[in-house]
């Protein structure tokens, strides 16, 4: 009985502590944003960014946008290389759009070019919120400007994705001058007859909301896009009262007659290609 209680004990399996978790690399999971809902990156982007729990749709690049809309191998970009100065010598400016453009591969917010939708072709811009929150500064405007203008002399549809916080404050003036500049291109096209597809994604706000986002033949959005010009804060603040939970969604814009159309991403594609086919007979004539 002795020999027993001296006798070493059996070693069995352990659970692993906590702590010891399996290395898993970055970028293989996303976390949904909005219902926390985490799921493989390759279904994520295979869903176009839309997560499948709760049908939030996260922000998408310009690059994976274009890819989405426009037939492969079709797309031919305008003013690459076109890059913004600092005009008011503001501090730090250009330190900071260099570190985006390293970080997103761009060198503005926006992209613009041509490409056939459908076998239609058509003027396509797209504005990219990782860059300065898809700002409006000079080069943006600029880039919007020339590709409406080119889009008239092609005599095809001018189709243009929004993302933006609104104008560059580092730009001050010549940012907000782009508002005009565009509005007047828009105007000129529109007079020639051109068609104009706006389509606002989350969030499109400030200087951008006010001018050649809400300026489209049709505007459309994507669902849950936060669309407005002025913050809800500052606005109840001013008019001193408690707005709608849905204030400046696209819903409720929608159900106030300032859209078109609320369309899912994964419908976008089929949806604009029906717009662009019952005018592309009739645009500029």
């Amino acid at each position: 009985m002795l020999k027993d209680l001296f006798t070493k004990k059996k070693k069995y399996a352990q659970v692993p502590s906590e702590h010891v978790k399996r290395d898993v690399p970055d970028g293989v999971m996303t976390k949904c944003s909005n219902c926390k809902k985490i799921t493989l990156t390759k279904e994520f982007v295979k869903h176009l960014r839309v997560c499948t729990t709760c049908g939030y749709h996260h922000p998408m690049s310009a690059p994976d946008r274009i890819q989405s809309i426009i037939d492969e191998g079709t797309f031919v970009e305008y003013d690459k290389d076109m890059i913004s100065t600092n005009p008011l010598s503001f501090p730090q400016y250009e330190e900071k759009a260099e570190k985006d453009r390293l970080q997103t591969e761009l060198n503005e917010a926006i992209v613009t070019g041509e490409g056939l939708l459908h076998g239609n072709k058509i003027v396509i811009a797209v504005m990219d919120s990782r860059f300065r929150m898809g700002s409006m500064g000079s080069v943006v405007g600029e880039k919007i400007a020339n590709a409406i203008e080119k889009a008239g002399q092609l005599q095809v549809p001018f189709l243009i994705f929004t993302a933006s916080g609104g104008a560059r404050m580092q730009e001050g003036m010549f940012s907000l001058m782009q508002m005009a500049k565009t509005s007047a291109a828009l105007k000129k096209f529109s007079d020639q007859g051109g068609l104009i597809i706006s389509v606002m994604t989350h969030p499109t706000t400030g200087g951008v909301s006010a001018s050649f986002a809400s300026l489209g033949d049709y505007n459309l959005a994507e669902p849950g896009a936060l669309i407005g010009f002025a913050g809800r804060r500052v606005i109840e603040q001013t008019v001193r009262e408690d707005l709608p939970s849905d204030f400046q969604t696209a819903e409720f814009l929608l159900k106030h007659g300032q859209l078109d159309a609320v369309i899912k991403r994964s419908d976008m594609k089929e949806r604009l290609q029906l717009i662009v086919e019952l005018h592309c007979g009739g645009v500029l004539q």
